[in-house]
């Protein structure tokens, strides 16, 4: 067993430890709106639920070289936005909001993705996800001390939208969802076997 010590090591050795190792991580596809009324999108897999009750998501969006990615700084704004479940049919269009471009251009756009109204909030959301989940920010903390290296949102749910092909009787059909996760560099998985283990009482 190799022992490392995360203080020794560059953040973009820290990086790859856990990327590598905390697989596979939901994509969350974050869709958010400018002052200026741009609408941004991005995917984000650093991404899970906290709470049911009330149904609470969070996110954790990276600061490169210190700097508000559009996104947090978007969320910081106006304490709102969407997200949407990556899965295998519209993971390459998602991809392509991933490139970095100026913040007065819209990622949704240039992947030719369909904005959609919101019911809940001003932010809309994107007609080709399955699942799409309007948030309120319930509370933001940068993170990293005085030079914060990143910032955790949480996110209260306030509207579900789900696709009616994938929901039978209260459930999510995960067949039919067929969400992908991110792996380490470039890979992604698709969802493989399922098998079930009972709780023990």
């Amino acid at each position: 067993m190799i022992s490392i010590d995360p203080k020794q090591n560059s953040e973009r050795e820290n990086y790859k430890l856990l990327i590598g190792t905390v697989i596979p991580r939901p994509i969350a596809f974050v869709t958010t709106q400018s002052e200026e009324g741009i609408l941004n999108g991005a995917p984000f897999s650093y991404f899970n639920i906290v709470s049911s009750n009330p149904p609470m998501v969070s996110l954790s969006i990276q600061r490169p070289a210190g700097r508000l990615k559009d996104t947090a700084r978007n969320i910081y704004n106006n304490h709102q936005f969407v997200v949407h479940i990556v899965d295998a049919e519209n993971v390459g269009k998602i991809n392509q909001t991933a490139a970095s471009i100026p913040a007065t251009e819209s990622e949704i756009e240039l992947a030719n993705l369909t904005p959609v109204q919101s019911k809940s909030v001003a932010v809309p959301g994107v007609l080709e996800a399955k699942v799409r989940i309007e948030c309120k920010l319930v509370q933001a903390i940068p993170l990293g001390g005085e030079e914060p290296g990143s910032d955790l949102f949480i996110g209260e749910i306030v509207q579900f939208h789900i696709d009616e092909s994938i929901y039978q009787e209260g459930r999510i059909d995960p067949r039919a969802l067929n969400a992908v996760s991110r792996l380490a560099g470039s890979n992604y998985a698709t969802l493989g076997e399922i098998f079930s283990i009972e709780r023990p009482e």
